[in-house]
C-alpha cells in the first residue's frame, strides 16, 4: 500500500482501505478525468484536488482538467447557478453563445484527452456541452451535479437537460435533486479530507494565534459562518441572526470568513452587501481569505462556539462538514443537502429564519453540556458518512457499475 492512502486507515480503519484496494483492481490503468471550471475555490476544487490523487494512488491514470472563458461564460453560468437552484433569470442570446463558443473553444484542446478516456466526468453547468463536441469518444460520460437543483427555473433546465440528458449516467448529492433523464442515476453525497490542511488537528498555538491575527476576543464566545460571499448563503441573515441574539448574548462574536472563486462575478457585489449590513459593528470580523487559506479556516473553525451554515439553497455544503469535524454543532438552512448532515437536535439545528438561527445560538450558549454533546455527535457522523474515503468508494463502484451494465450482481476477486 502506497504510504498517502495508508494515512487514511488511522481514521477510518483497516478494512475501509482494504476495500478500496479491491475495488480499484479491476479498473488498474483506466484513463479517468474530471473535468469542471476552477482550479481554486469552492467545493469541487477541494474535493478534486484530493480525489484525482488518490484515484492515481489505487493505479487508475486519473487526472483533472479546467475549461476557462472570459466574462459572459462566467456570467452565464452564474446564471444558470442561481436558476438551477430556482430563482428567475434572463439569459440572453448574447451570453447563450458565449456559452456555447467556450465550450467549443475547450474542446479544441480538451478532446485527444477526453475522447481517449474510458470515464469521463462533468462537474456541473458550466463544461456539460463537451460531451456533443466530442464524436470519437470511446468510454463513458457521467454528469456530477453539485447543485440543489430540486426546483429549478423551468427554462433554465431544459436549456441544459438539451447538453445532459446523451449521457451515459449522471449524480447528484440526494434524491431530491434528481431531474427526469433518460439514463440511469447514481446519489454520491459529497465529502471532506480529514487529512488536508483545511481538517486536520492543528497545534494548540496555532489555534490561539487566529485571534491575535484577527482581533478576536478569547475570552467571548464566537459563532462562525465560513463560505463564498454569495446571496444564497444568506451572510446578511446571518448578521441579522447575530443581532438579534446579542440582545441575550451582548457578548457575542460574529466571524463571516469566505473567498473568491474564479468563476464567480457576483462576489465582489455580495461581499459589499455584507459591509454595508455590518456597518460599524467591530464585533463583526468579515474576513476575505485567500483561495490557499486552509489552515486559518481551519483553525477558525475551532475557536468557535457554533458552526453556522445559513444557506437558503444548498447543494451540499462542505463547511458544514468541516464545523462538524472538529465537534462543533452546526445551524444550518433547512434546505438541500444540510438536510443529509444536520440532525435536527441531534447534530445541530435546522432553522428556516433569521430569529430561528437566533434562538437556537442563545439556546447553544446557555447549554454548555449539550452543546458539546452534540458537537461530539457531529463528529462521529461526519466519520461515518461524508469521509473522502467514502466518497472515493462510491466513485470507484460507479465505475464498475458502467462497465457491467444491466449485470444484477458484480462479482469481485
Amino acid at each position: 500500500m502506497t504510504e498517502g492512502i495508508q494515512r487514511y486507515a488511522e481514521v477510518v480503519g483497516e478494512d475501509v482501505i482494504h476495500h478500496l484496494y479491491q475495488l480499484a483492481e479491476p479498473l488498474r490503468g483506466w484513463k479517468v478525468v474530471h473535468v469542471n471550471s476552477t482550479r481554486v475555490g469552492g467545493g469541487v476544487a477541494e474535493i478534486l484536488a484530493k480525489l484525482v490523487p488518490l484515484m492515481e494512488e489505487l493505479g487508475l491514470a486519473a487526472s483533472w482538467e479546467v475549461i476557462t472563458g472570459g466574462d459572459d461564460f462566467y456570467q452565464c453560468t452564474k446564471r444558470f447557478h442561481n436558476g438551477l437552484q430556482g430563482n428567475m433569470v434572463d439569459l440572453p442570446q448574447r451570453l447563450l453563445t458565449a456559452y456555447e463558443d467556450t465550450n467549443t473553444q475547450n474542446a479544441e484542446t480538451l478532446r485527444p484527452v477526453l475522447e481517449d478516456a474510458d470515464v469521463v466526468i462533468i462537474h456541473d453547468p458550466q463544461p456539460a456541452p463537451l460531451l456533443a463536441l466530442c464524436p470519437k469518444r470511446r468510454g463513458k460520460w457521467v454528469w456530477r451535479c453539485h447543485i440543489d437543483v430540486s426546483r429549478p427555473f423551468r427554462p433554465v433546465w431544459r436549456y441544459l437537460r438539451n447538453h445532459v440528458s446523451s449521457y451515459d449516467a449522471s449524480i447528484f448529492s440526494l434524491a431530491d435533486f434528481a431531474q427526469p433523464l433518460p439514463h440511469t442515476q447514481y446519489l454520491i453525497s459529497p465529502s471532506i479530507d480529514p487529512l488536508s490542511e483545511k481538517n486536520m488537528e492543528l497545534s494548540a498555538e496555532e489555534i490561539q494565534a487566529v485571534y491575535t491575527q484577527f482581533g478576536i476576543d478569547p475570552n467571548r464566545p464566537v459563532i462562525t459562518q465560513v463560505s463564498r460571499f454569495d446571496r444564497f448563503k444568506d451572510p446578511v441573515g446571518v448578521i441579522r441572526a447575530y443581532r438579534l441574539a446579542t440582545e441575550f448574548i451582548p457578548s457575542l462574536q460574529l466571524v463571516l470568513a469566505g473567498g473568491e472563486a474564479t468563476d464567480d462575478p457576483e462576489g465582489a457585489a455580495v461581499l459589499e452587501e455584507v459591509k454595508a449590513a455590518a456597518g460599524d459593528d467591530t464585533n463583526i470580523h468579515i474576513l476575505l481569505l485567500p483561495a490557499d487559506a486552509h489552515r486559518t479556516i481551519n483553525a477558525l473553525q475551532r475557536i468557535s462556539d457554533i458552526v453556522l451554515q445559513k444557506s437558503i439553497k444548498e447543494g451540499f455544503g462542505l463547511t458544514v462538514t468541516e464545523g462538524m469535524w472538529k465537534g462543533k454543532p452546526v445551524i444550518g438552512g433547512n434546505t438541500g443537502g444540510i438536510h443529509l448532515q444536520v440532525i435536527n437536535h441531534h447534530t445541530g439545528f435546522l432553522v428556516d429564519t433569521p430569529e430561528g438561527a437566533a434562538l437556537r445560538i442563545r439556546y447553544l450558549l446557555n447549554q454548555r453540556s449539550r452543546l458539546e454533546e452534540m458537537g461530539a455527535k457531529a463528529k462521529e457522523f461526519v466519520r461515518e458518512n461524508f469521509l473522502l474515503t467514502r466518497h472515493l468508494r462510491e466513485y470507484l463502484t460507479l465505475m464498475l457499475a458502467l462497465t457491467h451494465g444491466e449485470e444484477g450482481r458484480i462479482e469481485l476477486g
